[in-house]
């Protein structure tokens, strides 16, 4: 492993004040994954034995109602981590995991990040700081689906998306994601032809313009004032 490699830790949050010499010896346990775009990398009730890093792409974190909606929870990319819930409980997988793009990711196995937590405790802190950000983050979108419209819910994840993942255009911040109306739906609760809907009247206000399984905010300040 290239000493980039090694050193990686230091731009992920929660392992990012460890001593050098500590982070060499985590990566030296750590794998390395790939998966393709759509691979699923765990589904829900899977046995949680794995931390995983991602290093390039971005993942999708789901659950299905018996019906076989899909409700999509967060997505995460680079420098973030994911599975760490089943890894301190030891409960099974409570989500499905999905790549939305080539990932590229380590993984930890959970004797290697339990002895690495004992080792630094400042690893459990930052962990929780971030289980604590998460949870507030699932009240938030509950909060949505009671007080929200769906025009309300879908302006305010657009938005929530071009801050997490946005890259600055001339015309504009584009999401840096490949949506479907589909994947929009599944994150603000709604159908698919309610999105459609949607974003077809924020397109024709010049709030959004829509290409190529992307979206751009072009007027975001508008956008903005129709959550409430």
């Amino acid at each position: 492993m290239s000493t980039d490699e090694t050193l990686y830790l230091k731009q992920v949050s929660s392992f990012a004040e460890l001593p050098d010499d500590d982070l060499r010896e985590l990566m030296a346990v750590a794998k390395k994954r790939i998966f393709r775009p759509g691979e699923v990398i765990f589904h829900r009730d899977d046995p949680g034995q794995v931390l995983y890093i991602i290093k390039e792409g971005k993942v999708k974190i789901a659950i299905n109602s018996p019906d076989g909606q899909e409700i999509s929870l967060v997505i995460f990319g680079k420098g973030e981590y994911f599975g760490e819930f089943a890894l301190l409980d030891g409960l099974p997988r409570s989500a499905d995991a999905v790549a939305l793009e080539r990932v590229e990711c380590y993984t930890l196995q959970r004797d290697d990040f339990h002895r690495a937590i004992l080792k630094n405790p400042r690893i459990a802190i930052h962990m929780l700081e971030s289980l604590s950000r998460r949870l507030r983050n699932t009240d938030r979108m509950i909060e949505d689906l009671i007080f929200l419209d769906v025009p309300g819910r879908v302006a305010k994840k657009l938005l929530e998306l071009a801050e997490l993942h946005g890259v600055p255009t001339e015309n504009g911040v584009r999401i840096d994601i490949r949506l479907t109306q589909q994947d929009l739906a599944a994150m603000v609760g709604a159908s698919r032809e309610s999105v459609n809907k949607v974003l077809g009247y924020f397109s024709a206000k010049g709030y959004i313009s829509t290409g190529h399984h992307r979206i751009t905010l072009r007027r975001p300040a508008e956008l903005k004032e129709r959550i409430y």
